[in-house]
């Protein structure tokens, strides 16, 4: 892989995450002008559930007409739905907006990564994978200062509109050093799955996320989704087994280690963006601290993730093995959540961004690791859709978690505040964050003391989730890399 191609994938993993990590601290400052707190989960979760829809689509449709062409029509999507996000005037009109955007958002990594598979041999990878890691780390890095700027010196529109000129540049950089050979595989899109897989992923993603917050669990609406989760799930799988080319191979769920591997990824997902998305909310509501503040506060995370990356990747490519990161990683992922779990409105920041670090470290010995075991797994005719399932279990337990955990806030903080003040009052169940400042000093306390308690069984459960990944891990296969593919 030439220098040059190099620096183009890895600005499209920039431009990917960047945004991810932007939006994220914006997200109480959105919500104040456009909508209450228990949409925040939406604005999140339309574009985890757009990029898990389509990243199977992605994976196949680079295997048959080239990784090149599909990065570049990725691209174009994901600038106008930034586009779109920017001009948003409602919480729905930015939901579909961040819809259209995690369209073409869902294929940039995919796509990136299968292109590593690629273009570099199965015992190199390590090395690059800890690279882009770092890139990882660094756009999250990045991510929080830069948003809190642009929120509060401009606008939180800023943070979609900032990713058209690099956008731009990245679409010409890729447009002009990335030389391929024409695709060798020929197939067919299994249209019929698709449908089938978005219909599932999408009841299952609703029925998360509506359940016990906007209608009852018992209700209609959320039992009907429930079987229709079910039952496109069932159809999706028939499907599958039926197709001539099926837009993810069930035999690969056969081989043990791409099974675990996309599992894990999925629950360390759950866990990670479930409770990662909240941290924002405690630093900003409970602790009272700026956009721009609360970017710096978890930058200790985003170090972490570096150091690890970079490290896990080079001494992977040296030993050929990598069992020993996801089992260690899922590890002190839970330990730093458990930390978390402790937050309360007392606790010094230095507290928050300490446990954040730890989360930090145990992520960046799994995220990019997983994907190369994944890959190392499978034939080299399969690395696409193997790249893509990957993705779509990594986007889905995001997604999942996002909807899970933003059910358990609200319903905690529901629980929490009707104890205590009168169903008609301002903050019941779930107050505009705008109308803090209009609290007397009484009902204040009681407000972020009620947001700090409804935050604390999210880390749990998310501590819970990482400890199963961790137990997972362990009964991977272990078998050295190949050192070509």
């Amino acid at each position: 892989m030439t220098l040059a191609v190099l620096a183009a994938l890895v600005l499209v993993l920039l431009l990917a995450v960047l945004d991810q990590t932007i939006v994220a601290i914006a997200l109480p400052v959105i919500v104040r002008e456009l909508g209450e707190l228990s949409h925040l989960s939406w604005i999140v979760t339309a574009y985890l559930l757009a990029s898990t829809i389509v990243a199977p689509l992605y994976g196949k449709l680079g295997d048959m007409y080239g990784r090149k062409i599909v990065l570049q029509t990725a691209i174009v999507i994901f600038l106008v739905g930034s586009v779109l996000c920017g001009l948003s005037q409602s919480t729905m009109q930015l939901v579909f907006a961040r819809g259209l955007q995690g369209i073409g958002g869902g294929g940039l990594i995919v796509t990136v990564m299968a292109l590593v598979g690629d273009l570099v041999p199965p015992r190199e990878r390590g090395r690059y994978q800890g690279v882009f890691g770092g890139v990882f780390g660094i756009a999250t890095i990045v991510g929080p200062p830069l948003g809190g700027f642009l929120v509060d010196h401009l606008s939180w529109r800023w943070i979609f509109y900032i990713n058209l000129p690099t956008g731009a540049f990245v679409l010409l950089l890729v447009g002009t050093v990335l030389r391929l050979r024409a695709p060798q595989q020929q197939g067919t899109i299994d249209y019929l799955g698709a449908i089938l897989l978005a219909v599932a992923l999408t009841a299952v993603i609703l029925c998360t996320s509506l359940g016990g917050t906007v209608v009852a669990w018992a209700s209609p609406g959320a039992i009907g989704l429930l079987v229709l989760a079910i039952a496109g799930s069932i159809a999706f799988v028939v499907a599958e087994i039926h197709a001539d080319d099926p837009i993810l191979p069930l035999g690969l769920l056969r081989n043990r280690t791409f099974a675990i591997a996309c599992t894990v990824t999925l629950i360390i997902n759950v866990s990670l963006l479930g409770s990662v998305t909240y941290l924002p909310i405690y630093l900003q509501v409970v602790k009272g601290q700026n956009p721009s503040a609360s970017g710096l506060e978890l930058l200790p995370m985003m170090l972490g993730m570096i150091v690890t990356s970079v490290a896990s990747g080079q001494m992977i490519s040296r030993w050929g093995h990598l069992k020993p990161f996801p089992i260690a990683g899922t590890a002190v992922m839970a330990v730093g959540l458990v930390m978390l779990s402790r937050l309360s409105s007392a606790t010094p920041i230095w507290q928050t961004s300490g446990a954040a670090a730890v989360v930090g470290l145990g992520l960046g010995m799994v995220t990019q690791v997983l994907v190369l075991a994944a890959q190392d797994s499978v034939d080299f005719k399969d690395l696409g859709v193997a790249t893509s399932g990957t993705q779509l279990f990594r986007s889905l337990g995001g997604a999942l978690g996002v909807a899970i955990f933003g059910a358990i806030f609200a319903n905690e903080l529901h629980a929490l505040l009707g104890s205590v003040v009168p169903a008609s009052a301002d903050i019941f169940p779930g107050a505009a964050l705008s109308r803090l400042a209009t609290f007397d000093r009484a009902m204040y306390t009681v407000y972020i003391e009620s947001v700090a308690a409804a935050l604390r069984p999210i880390f749990i459960v998310a501590a819970a989730t990482a400890a199963l990944a961790c137990a997972l891990s362990c009964v991977m296969p272990r078998s050295p890399l190949h050192k070509s593919s």
